[in-house]
């Protein structure tokens, strides 16, 4: 089966927690905090498997997480970092967040990224000793992340593109110029996934990539064509194949601009491309007029008559494509930036409202202060309100009114406001 869009769920994994401990060894009096660092957590990384063809293995797990960081433990003993979560994917596989933005392209066979990194490890209590806070009785928890969900597009990697409408003879022109083996019958979308063949023109190669199901409105959804489109995309050159016999009752240059129209109607990129007219089926009747006609009515195109069937022309063509991908570059990568890495920050904001004379502070940023804090140790609660000081939220309270005395409630515990 062919799979070539996948949506996934991926998350880095949270940093460790800092342990809050105190020395204790027979004849060492007042050892000291020594509550070691929470571990990282490990990170989310993609890395190009060259033998995988098709994005199939994530048709049936969609959610990759990394593992935690281990919290510290005493002895100044930091936590044990989450091993990190390596997705493997094929080659040419394009990489897009929830907004639809290219975050990553993993074009070549060694490509490897790490889209998310794992959260921080949380500080322990030792960390937090100074001359006047010997004995702090907290820790730092460590930093959580978030998942995020992405799209996962392969874009296949061939020099060539083979397109025009179904039953022209596209499969059998790959099988001809290539030892690729595709399905072939008489009857339109015998071919329904992408193939692909390396053809050797003297001493070079290139890979050619048969698309398959373009119609009229492809680019719009109709047919498979809305599919496949994107795997020409990194094509260098198309091969526009037309059935010039017109044995099927169709007018190869009707077809030719419905095929353009499509093509610029998905990229205006793609419809700029370099292209060769291969006009095949040159051994049936009638196909000396359709020649004659394509020469007519697309002046300045290059058109070479070619027939799959009988191998006619078919040299000529490869050479012709040999020559011309010598003067194209390679295309670039889809990726629209250079920083990788997905945003980690979870939303840190809070909001207070006052109910019945009390005000509420809820949010991610004080669940995570009151995280940290032991209720029942003095120089934690003095860190605890040196951080509400610094992020602004004790102004915030004294702005909306609140005077000494006036209860507090933060997650469900309550405190008397002093100023």
């Amino acid at each position: 089966m062919f799979i070539d869009v996948a949506k996934i769920t991926i998350k880095s994994g949270n940093g460790g927690d800092g342990a809050v401990s105190f020395h204790r060894e027979k004849y060492v009096p007042r050892g000291g905090p020594d509550g070691g660092d929470g571990g990282n957590g490990g990170s989310v990384v993609f890395e190009v498997d060259p033998r995988m063809r098709t994005l199939l293995d994530f048709k049936f797990v969609h959610k990759y997480f990394a593992e935690d960081g281990a919290p510290g433990e005493g002895n100044n003993r930091t936590g044990k970092s989450g091993e990190d979560k390596v997705i493997y994917v094929p080659q040419g596989t394009v990489i897009k967040d929830e907004n639809g933005r290219v975050v990553a392209d993993l074009s070549k066979e060694t490509s490897r990224v790490a889209l998310l990194r794992g959260g921080g490890g949380g500080r322990g209590n030792a960390r937090f000793a100074t001359a006047t806070r010997q004995t702090p009785n907290f820790s730092q928890p460590g930093r959580k992340t978030r998942e995020h969900t992405i799209v996962l597009e392969l874009k296949m990697i061939a020099d060539v593109g083979l397109i025009g409408f179904p039953n022209v003879g596209k499969s059998t022109l790959l099988s001809v110029i290539t030892s690729a083996k595709p399905k072939i019958a008489n009857y339109h979308f015998t071919t329904l996934s992408p193939n692909l063949g390396v053809a050797q023109v003297n001493n070079s190669s290139f890979v050619i990539a048969d698309i398959p199901g373009l119609i009229e409105n492809a680019a719009e959804g109709a047919g498979l064509g809305h599919d496949f489109l994107r795997h020409i995309e990194r094509t260098r050159l198309l091969v526009h194949v037309l059935d010039a016999s017109g044995i099927e009752g169709r007018d190869p240059v009707e077809d030719y601009h419905k095929i353009r129209n499509e093509l610029i109607s998905y990229s205006d990129e793609l419809g700029r491309r370099p292209e060769i007219i291969a006009a095949n089926k040159c051994d049936l009747p009638d196909a000396e007029a359709g020649m004659e006609l394509l020469k007519e009515q697309l002046p300045g195109k290059k058109i070479l008559p070619v027939s799959a069937a009988t191998k006619q022309g078919v040299s000529s063509l490869l050479q012709e494509i040999a020559a011309m991908l010598k003067n194209l570059p390679v295309p670039e990568d889809f990726s629209d930036n250079e920083n990788t890495m997905l945003d980690q920050r979870i939303d840190e904001n809070y909001e207070i409202f006052v109910d019945e004379g009390t005000f509420y502070i809820e949010g991610a940023l004080v669940d995570r202060l009151i995280d940290s804090v032991n209720l029942y140790d003095r120089t934690s609660m003095a860190h605890f309100q040196k951080q509400l000081l610094d992020h602004g939220i004790i102004d915030k309270l004294r702005e909306m009114g609140a005077k000494d005395g006036d209860t507090i409630n933060i997650n469900n515990t309550e405190f008397d406001f002093t100023d």
